[in-house]
């Protein structure tokens, strides 16, 4: 290995790990700021030296009930991701596998959809969700999660889709097989990168989303946990209990990444081969 090499290779190490700082320490950050209490807060020591989990524990014993929070975020998340990746797949397939006219229009018109700002649907998105009785509850925002989620999951699973092999279908249809068996039976075992990938990117968008779940659910009882955590008050209205606040980032933040962590070779290949098949 030649000087510019070796020059080459330690750059990349020092931006990674620059980059690897700088992701990682709000979340240390906060960890430490949610084990601390009282005057501590404002103490700048990344280690508390009297760790304390006040915090966690006013968190769900506070008026905002945090614990029905976490539990709607993970019923409105798990749905999303079922009805995005059910539709998806499905879409997917007639969009990569069936010859029919417009099929390029319609998947550029698909993905133009999630080129859409959420505030500017916000209006029209209300009088739906109240048209259908769905205001004020919290699997009333798996509506537009999964509308958000859909242009996404059709347009990497069609990048896969087109790249399956044509004789595992020819052979599906001498066999007898309709397109249903063909996609659930057939091509979803060779899918599993993409469906892990995009299945864990709509998660995600659905348990941190903010707009609608502010507007669309009012009562404490409904709301998901991003608006909980922005409603968290303190003892007096001039009061910010910032270990609170933390504490509650801290336990939405730590699903998120065990599932990255578990799923994190299935993410890179999706991905990777998306990008390259496209």
């Amino acid at each position: 290995m030649n000087h510019r090499s070796k020059l080459a290779t330690a750059l990349l190490y020092l931006i990674s790990a620059i980059v690897v700082v700088l992701s990682v320490y709000p979340f240390i950050y906060a960890i430490s700021t949610s084990l601390k209490t009282g005057t501590a807060l404002f103490n700048s020591q990344l280690i508390p030296s009297n760790a304390d989990l006040r915090n966690y524990v006013a968190l769900f014993e506070g008026v905002q009930p945090f614990g029905k929070s976490l539990l709607n975020s993970i019923m409105v998340a798990v749905l999303t991701v079922g009805f995005a990746m059910l539709m998806g797949v499905t879409a997917a397939y007639a969009l990569g596998r069936i010859r029919f006219k417009g099929k390029g229009l319609l998947l550029v018109c698909i993905l133009g959809v999630s080129m859409f700002p959420q505030v500017a649907v916000l209006s029209g998105m209300f009088e739906l969700i109240q048209s259908l009785g769905l205001y004020n509850k919290a699997l009333g925002l798996v509506l537009p999660y999964t509308i958000f989620t859909l242009p996404f999951t059709v347009w990497i699973l069609t990048t896969f889709m087109r790249e399956l092999p044509g004789e595992l279908e020819e052979a599906a249809i001498m066999d007898g097989c309709g397109p249903i068996r063909i996609i659930f039976q057939v091509f979803m075992p060779l899918l599993w990168p993409a469906l892990v990938s995009t299945g864990l990117l709509a998660f995600i968008g659905a348990w941190n989303e903010f707009m609608f779940a502010l507007t669309f659910v009012v009562s404490d009882t409904e709301r998901t946990v991003p608006v909980a955590i922005s409603l968290i008050a303190g003892a007096t209205a001039f009061e910010i209990p910032w270990g609170t606040i933390m504490a509650g980032s801290v336990i939405v933040t730590v699903p998120l990444l065990l599932l990255v962590f578990v799923f994190q070779k299935r993410i890179v290949s999706g991905l990777t081969a998306g990008a390259v098949k496209g």
